[in-house]
C-alpha cells in the first residue's frame, strides 16, 4: 500500500490554445466582466464553454443512454471516461474538461434516470445496474483497451467498485469524493426495508416529486445555494444543463431538475463495508482518491469520518490521496484547473 498525501494548489491556463484559431472566437463570449455606465449594475456573462461537445445516443439494456464527448478517438490512447454523481448530469465536468491542457478523447454518460438518459420506467434504482450499464458504454466506446477512469461522489464509488469488478478494462483510476457511506449493522436491516417500502409508497403518493422552478435564474440560485463557491457565470451555464423547461397540468411551465425522483428512494440493502473492501483489494490499477479541503464526511456527525475512508483505502493495493485546496464537495466546480492537473498529472 503507498498512501501518499499529496496538496494540489497550482493552478494553470486551461488549455485553449489547442482549440482552432475560428472554434476559439466562436466560442469566446467571454467571461470578462463588461464595462457599465456610472451607476449601472455590472452584470456578469454566462460561462462560455471552450471545448465543445458532442452527444452520442447509445442503446444499454433497454435503455437509450446520453454520452458525452470531447476530443477524437485514438488508438494511441485509450479514452477518459468521466462518471458524475449523485443528482448531477454529465455536463457537470464541462469546466474540468476546459482546464485541462491535453486534447484527448473524452467520454461521460448520463447515468441512467439522470440528464438525457431514459430512467426506465422504475420506482428506485440500485448499484449494480450502474455497474453493468458502464460495463456496456466501455464495450461500445473502448472495446478491450483498459480506460482512465474518473468519476465524482457517487460515480467515484462506482469506479472504485468497477475496478475491483473489471481490474483487466481499468487503466488508472481517479476518485473524487467517493468516500462510500458509514458501515451499517445487521440488525438494522429490517428497519431498512421498511423505510424503503414506505419510501416507495410516499414516492407513488406523489410526496417525492422533486421541486421545480419558475425559471432558469431559479436553478442557478439553488445551485449557488447549494455550493456558496459556485460563481454566477457557471452557476447560469450549469442551469441549463441540469434543468429543462416542462408544460406542466395547468399549462403553466416549470423548469425542472434533469433527474427522476425515484433516484431519492434509499437502497434497500444496507451498506456492507466487508464487501466493499473485497472490491477496493481487487482494484490492479493505480488510484488517486482526491478529497476537498472542506471536510465533506463532517455532515455524518461521526458516524463516517475520514480516518476511517483511509483505512479503508489502505486496502486498495496501490493508492494515493490528494487535496484541493479551497474546495467543498462538488471541488470540480470549485477548482476546475486544480482538479484537472492532478488528473492530468496521475494519468501520464
Amino acid at each position: 500500500m503507498n498512501l501518499i498525501h499529496a496538496i494540489a494548489g497550482v493552478n494553470r491556463p486551461p488549455g485553449v490554445a489547442a482549440l482552432p484559431t475560428s472554434a476559439d472566437k466562436a466560442m469566446r463570449m467571454t467571461r470578462r466582466r463588461p464595462r457599465a455606465a456610472v451607476g449601472l449594475p455590472i452584470i456578469e456573462a454566462m460561462y462560455s464553454a471552450l471545448r465543445i461537445p458532442r452527444s452520442e445516443f447509445v442503446p444499454v439494456r433497454h435503455l437509450r443512454y446520453h454520452v458525452r464527448q470531447w476530443g477524437t478517438p485514438s488508438p494511441a490512447r485509450p479514452p477518459l471516461v468521466l462518471l458524475h454523481g449523485w443528482m448531477d448530469v454529465a455536463a457537470s465536468w464541462q469546466f474540468v474538461v476546459d482546464a485541462m491542457a491535453e486534447e484527448r478523447h473524452i467520454v461521460a454518460p448520463d447515468w441512467r434516470g439522470f440528464g438525457l438518459t431514459d430512467g426506465g420506467e422504475v420506482d428506485n434504482y440500485w448499484m449494480p445496474d450502474y455497474l453493468a450499464d458502464l460495463d456496456w458504454l466501455l464495450d461500445h466506446f473502448a472495446g478491450d483497451t483498459p480506460v482512465d477512469l474518473v468519476g465524482h461522489s457517487m460515480g467515484g464509488n462506482l469506479a472504485m467498485q468497477y475496478g475491483g469488478i473489471r481490474p483487466q478494462r481499468v487503466r488508472r483510476l481517479v476518485n473524487l469524493e467517493g468516500f462510500g457511506m458509514p458501515l451499517l449493522q445487521p440488525e438494522q436491516a429490517p428497519a431498512r426495508y421498511g423505510k424503503w417500502i414506505d419510501e416507495l409508497k410516499r414516492l407513488h403518493r406523489g410526496e417525492m416529486d422533486l421541486q421545480g422552478y419558475a425559471d432558469v435564474q431559479g436553478v442557478a440560485r439553488r445551485l449557488m445555494k447549494t455550493n456558496p463557491r459556485l460563481s454566477q457565470d457557471k452557476a447560469d451555464w450549469l442551469a441549463s444543463h441540469w434543468a429543462a423547461p416542462q408544460v406542466q397540468a395547468d399549462g403553466s411551465t416549470r423548469w425542472q431538475i434533469l433527474g427522476t425522483a425515484a433516484h431519492k428512494v434509499i437502497n434497500a440493502n444496507i451498506f456492507r463495508v466487508d464487501e466493499a473492501l473485497a472490491l477496493y483489494a481487487a482494484i490492479a490499477a493505480p488510484v488517486l482518491a482526491v478529497e476537498a479541503s472542506d471536510d465533506s464526511l463532517a455532515r455524518w456527525g461521526g458516524r463516517y469520518t475520514l480516518a476511517e475512508y483511509h483505512e479503508r483505502l489502505k486496502t486498495v493495493p496501490d493508492a494515493r490521496v490528494a487535496v484541493v485546496q479551497d474546495a467543498g464537495h462538488m471541488l470540480h466546480h470549485d477548482q476546475p484547473q486544480q482538479v484537472a492537473q492532478l488528473i492530468e498529472d496521475f494519468l501520464r
